[in-house]
């Protein structure tokens, strides 16, 4: 039975849905754009052909496409602004008079209700960028961002730092800025997701190979199963103040080496397109916050391959103990319940995420990342705990 491929995520654990030529569920389609044929760009759609399981996207504009003739020089620096650091930590501008706090957990996590994103002052965005450092993510409820003309979604965006376009990843067509997460859940998808993993577990920070990595970032809500589907977030900071002063002393001044190769080779063997000719970089592994001074771990599974500096055998077993004891922390993670009209906020920069893959009802998963770049990532000199208490 003949069949069609297309890449639907690629973040650190890319996932693939196969469709098979006798199923209604969706098409990947072909349109050529005018130009001569050897230079005609090739733009591929998924196309829903709604079948009785699954519902019409609520938002068919921001389904997903791969332009195979979009390239993009490699990134310039530039100077980012941080925005939490001078923010009134009162947040009077943010939650402002029947606003309602909820915190998910005692370290990690909150959820907002009675704020409107898209109506923020400057002031209020500010205020938006310290509390998400601080509480790690935030869910806002009953949100617009949604509803509004995509650019001006990416306008509001782009207050938080320039905007990041996935190498890899499909848009809506037109807006490379957007990052698109779609999956149908159906049985037979699920099956063949875990046949050769025992969990949808992976947890990752988004493309930390760049040289200035994702800070304040926001995922939109598109469709989502009425069950399931939630995103679990893992906080960075807590994960390095558990760890002994001696393994915390060891770890400042060390770098390790983040790298975007095996992402875009995934995406080129199964034809997928590559805008940005992939890059590595070397991060230190503990980071500072420039807005709250906290230091984090700066390590994920996705994307970080090596300690610089050690042998192999080394960096493996470092890397695996920092990834697995982040990893593991449960008291230190939150998970998002996801609902319409949800943006999540969180800060890239001192969290990891992973997508939970457990329903089966064929229910459409989709939502749109707004992801603003931030500060090239640095660490302040490691003061021992010992001191700071006898300060």
């Amino acid at each position: 039975m003949a069949t069609q491929t297309e890449t639907l995520r690629a973040d650190a654990a890319p996932t693939t849905i196969t469709v098979s030529a006798q199923e209604p569920t969706k098409k990947v389609a072909k349109t050529e754009v005018p130009g001569s044929a050897e230079n005609k760009p090739k733009i591929r759609r998924i196309i829903d052909e709604e079948p009785n399981t699954t519902a019409s996207p609520q938002y068919p504009h921001y389904l997903p496409t791969w332009n195979h003739g979009e390239k993009y020089p490699p990134w310039e620096p530039f100077t980012h602004v941080e925005h939490g650091k001078d923010a009134d930590p009162s947040f009077k501008d943010l939650l402002v008079e029947g606003t309602k706090l909820t915190h998910l957990t005692p370290t990690t996590g909150s959820e907002v209700t009675g704020v409107q994103l898209s109506k923020l002052s400057n002031a209020g965005k500010d205020q938006l960028a310290l509390l998400v450092a601080q509480r790690k993510v935030v869910a806002f409820r009953n949100q617009d961002l949604a509803d509004l003309p995509i650019q001006e979604a990416l306008d509001f965006g782009s207050y938080f730092g320039r905007h990041h376009i996935h190498p890899t990843s499909g848009a809506p067509e037109g807006y490379p800025e957007i990052h698109l997460v779609y999956r149908n859940g159906n049985a037979g998808e699920f099956e063949s997701f875990l046949a050769n993993r025992n969990s949808s577990v992976s947890w990752h920070s988004d493309v930390t190979y760049e040289e200035q990595t994702p800070g304040t970032t926001f995922l939109i809500i598109l469709d989502t199963p009425e069950v399931g589907g939630d995103t679990a977030f893992v906080n960075h900071v807590e994960a390095y103040n558990r760890l002994s002063p001696a393994i915390k002393g060891r770890l400042h001044g060390l770098t390790a080496v983040h790298s975007g190769f095996e992402q875009a080779e995934f995406s080129r063997s199964r034809g997928g397109v590559v805008r940005r000719e992939p890059v590595k970089h070397s991060h230190p592994i503990v980071r500072t916050h420039p807005a709250t001074g906290e230091k984090a771990l700066f390590v994920n599974g996705g994307f970080t391959r090596s300690i610089d500096g050690l042998k192999k055998e080394e960096s493996e077993a470092l890397l695996n103990f920092l990834v697995n004891h982040i990893g593991r922390g449960i008291d230190y993670q939150a998970r998002v319940k996801w609902a319409p009209k949800t943006v999540v906020v969180w800060d890239n920069r001192v969290t990891s995420h992973s997508a939970i893959v457990d329903w089966t009802t064929g229910e459409r998963r989709h939502l749109a990342r707004i992801t603003p770049q931030a500060e090239r990532p640095f660490e302040t000199p490691y003061v021992p705990d010992v001191a700071v208490k006898a300060a």
